[in-house]
């Protein structure tokens, strides 16, 4: 450890240079350095190591067994640390081959990425995606980590400390069954506030939510008898009862849902998605991110 605080990086690439050319004129001259400049740098090199490295000879110098001991693992270390401090290649999906971990409620999945997986598994075939359930209470320890490259959240609820990109604004529309007798017509407050409701409620079988905010200013109640922690499930129980749900619209994209705009309104909300700071500059991440945002 006291050998290293004493090297100098520029110490070692003239041992390197020194032990390909055997002689002190040509290696200053393929560092473009002064003659003396390497004599000087060569002392150092013979007190740190502690031995003479390179010994006058018939033609130039030749290395000690130090020295030809030395040779491989310095040619290694530079290259290793030449690989290390290169600018970054440019990302080419076409030859790639990561393995990206995203976190995603099953809103997210629908309506992010879906839209982006078969273009996804054209342009970057080597690739793979891995899908987790987004959790919001963990996200930004899981980014921290790395256990996840991007998450997808409200922007309003995103946890603090993480870059964001807003990729679309939400709202809320009324949906039922097609042919529910109560949404032939956009209904009356009243109608909507006596008509069974069904929620979607991620941390446990809560039973409100923002309609529910807004039509207690309203002074009013609506009767909501189902809670659901997925809106897969939500939406299977809408085509087969005669409940209805405040959905996001962007989910409502078959022929067995009805849609009307409710009667009271409701906040939306812009979703978002979410990264690290440890990625922020990686040109697959930020590759990742481009293309998401525009498959939407």
């Amino acid at each position: 450890m006291n050998n290293l605080r004493r090297l100098d990086l520029n110490l070692l690439v003239t041992l390197d240079v020194l032990l390909s050319e055997h002689n002190v004129t040509r290696a200053a001259e393929r560092l473009n350095f002064s003659q003396p400049s390497v004599s000087v740098h060569l002392a150092k090199l013979r007190d740190i190591f502690n031995d003479p490295l390179l010994l006058p000879g018939p033609r130039g110098m030749r290395p000690t067994a130090r020295a030809e001991a030395l040779r491989e693992p310095l040619r290694q270390a530079l290259e290793a640390l030449e690989r290390t401090v290169a600018p970054a290649s440019p990302f080419d999906p076409a030859t790639a081959s990561n393995t990206w971990r995203v976190a995603a409620a099953d809103y997210g999945e629908s309506t992010i990425l879906l839209p982006a997986i078969s273009g996804l598994r054209s342009v970057a075939p080597g690739t793979r995606l891995g899908v987790v359930e987004a959790f919001p209470s963990r996200i930004a320890k899981q980014a921290e980590q790395g256990e996840i490259d991007l998450a997808f959240h409200t922007s309003e609820d995103a946890p603090a400390g993480l870059h964001r990109r807003v990729l679309f604004a939400e709202r809320y529309v009324l949906v039922g069954r097609a042919g529910h007798p109560g949404l032939k017509r956009r209904p009356t407050l009243a109608q909507f506030c006596k008509l069974e409701h069904v929620i979607v409620s991620l941390d446990g079988p809560g039973f409100r939510a923002v309609t529910d905010d807004a039509l207690a200013e309203a002074g009013l109640t609506r009767r909501v008898v189902l809670s659901v922690p997925h809106f897969l499930f939500m939406m299977k129980v809408l085509a087969s009862t005669d409940l209805v749900a405040m959905l996001p619209s962007r989910l409502v994209d078959t022929p067995a849902l009805r849609m009307v705009e409710p009667p009271i309104e409701v906040p939306g909300y812009e979703m978002a998605m979410l990264w690290h700071e440890r990625s922020h500059r990686d040109p697959a991440h930020r590759w990742l991110r481009e293309y998401i945002a525009d498959s939407l």
